[in-house]
């Protein structure tokens, strides 16, 4: 089971919008230049509309969501031009400014609450930024929620000179919910999920259950996963304060994987996992170790009694 707080969370600014892309809610200044003699040209801002369109002084809507700034001046000046308005305008659009995203991020985060997020930069690693990021509890799993909504297409450019555009269609959305495994995700390097404005950001809790530890330790007992990095099998058992025989060497992890009745059982050497590394096994959670008696333990065991008692028991009492 993966830990969200070792999880390399840059890896998720993998996707970003341009921030010369123009859409719904943006202002713009336009500025045309007549052609007809005069010095200076109009400016005026411009809010694109709902319906993708900016109504542009003179030159009526002109359909421009979706288009990058250089194509929208040369869309206002052919429109101009269609219509009869302009000869030879030359246009220059600016972006203002864009409009943002407002996202809900809820869950285990620092910080919950609802963020403004710029909607050149409106991804998944931005809303857990603003959220001041990841609590301790967080889990590796993330839900995005998009709710419902009714939504303007683009009106269509008009058919003739003189028409004007064609109405814009309304197009309801249904809701959708879309899961994110963020150690997935960084790993394939495509986890910047584009967040949309009214999206929920909820970052699931993680509720591990306690390593289990018995047998020949000086410490038996339950010990709590840590929120920020792996436990592993030499780590918990210094955490129990070690083997109590030094010659311990066989141990068992029993380990309950998700859908199976049964336990598995995997056995590690002690000794190997010292040396060689080999066994020393990251812990899950639930996992129960077992420092197993063998012949060897049980043999220096006794022996150890032996001496204890008899060397205690030739010892004159007073």
């Amino acid at each position: 089971m993966e830990n969200a707080q070792t999880v390399d969370l840059s890896r998720l600014a993998t996707f970003s919008v341009s921030s010369e892309l123009i859409d719904r809610g943006d202002v713009l200044e336009v500025t045309v230049e007549t052609g007809y003699g005069v010095e200076r040209g109009s400016t005026s801002p411009v809010r694109v509309a709902d319906d993708g369109t900016a109504q542009v002084p003179l030159v009526g809507k002109v359909p421009v969501a979706g288009l990058e700034v250089e194509a929208a001046e040369q869309a206002i000046a052919a429109t101009a031009v269609q219509r009869g308005v302009f000869r030879s305008p030359t246009v220059t659009v600016v972006m203002k400014r864009q409009r943002s995203n407002k996202v809900t991020v809820l869950g285990a985060v620092e910080s919950q609450g609802v963020y403004e997020l710029p909607r050149a930069s409106s991804y998944l690693l931005s809303a857990i930024v603003e959220a001041d990021g990841l609590s301790d509890d967080a889990g590796t799993d993330v839900e995005i929620r998009r709710p419902a909504r009714t939504i303007l297409t683009a009106a269509e450019p008009a058919a003739s000179n003189y028409g004007s555009p064609q109405p814009p269609k309304t197009v309801t959305r249904p809701a959708t919910s879309t899961r994110i495994n963020l150690v997935e995700a960084a790993e394939q390097g495509g986890g910047g999920l584009y967040l949309e404005d009214g999206d929920v950001v909820m970052v699931q809790r993680r509720d591990p259950q306690p390593v289990h530890v018995l047998g020949l330790v000086t410490k038996p007992g339950q010990f709590e996963l840590p929120a920020n990095q792996d436990l592993h099998l030499l780590d918990v058992i210094a955490l129990a304060g070690g083997t109590s025989s030094q010659v311990a060497d066989k141990i068992h992890v029993i380990r309950h994987l998700p859908g199976e009745q049964e336990p598995i059982v995997i056995e590690v050497s002690l000794g190997e996992a010292k040396r060689q590394g080999k066994g020393n096994l990251r812990l899950a959670p639930g996992d129960v170790v077992s420092i197993e008696q063998t012949p060897a333990t049980v043999v220096v065991g006794a022996l150890n009694n032996f001496i204890r008692f008899g060397v205690s028991g030739t010892i004159p009492m007073f």
